[in-house]
């Protein structure tokens, strides 16, 4: 379950979960413990959640623009119609995470495993996904006209309706 404390925290807003994260800095060790956390339509814009653990967190429509969530661990993730345009994702584990419907505009999701994602809907207009894993995702219905796909691992990938 996630910290309480770290939740009050990062529900006070960006200022205080960021000073907390600089202050406490062997936290990073530690990743902040978000897991199964609650944060629906939660205004995230711009939050450091680099290498949290946010495994089975309900982050349905929230609001995580240019978010940084490097290394973050986000599988069985709900992702239902957030916003994560702009945001930082290299390197994190989105297996099984649902993102039907996300704004994924310039993400850059380079080297994060998205197997088993499903990304039905989801814009990824300009994202980039260089040695990005897609083994086994469901892209069905996504437009993927200007996406750079060339260097990602899209094998086993589920492309039923997509634009090209």
């Amino acid at each position: 379950m996630a910290s309480q404390k770290q939740l009050d925290l990062l529900s006070s807003g960006n200022t205080l979960w960021g000073k907390w994260r600089r202050a406490y800095a062997d936290v990073q060790a530690v990743e902040p413990d978000l897991h199964e956390a609650d944060l629906h339509e939660a205004d995230l814009h711009g939050v450091d959640l680099h290498g949290a653990d946010l495994t089975e967190a309900n982050l349905q429509g929230a609001d995580l623009r240019g978010a940084d969530l490097r290394g973050a661990d986000l599988r069985n993730a709900n992702l239902r119609s957030a916003n994560l345009s702009d945001a930082h994702l290299q390197k994190a584990c989105l297996r099984w995470a649902d993102l039907r419907d996300a704004n994924l505009c310039r993400t850059n999701l380079t080297g994060a495993d998205l197997s088993k994602t499903d990304l039905r809907g989801a814009d990824l207009d300009g994202a980039l996904l260089g040695k990005a894993i897609f083994d086994e995702a469901s892209l069905s219905g996504i437009d993927l006209n200007g996406v750079d796909l060339s260097e990602a691992d899209v094998r086993g990938s589920v492309r039923t309706g997509t634009r090209a």
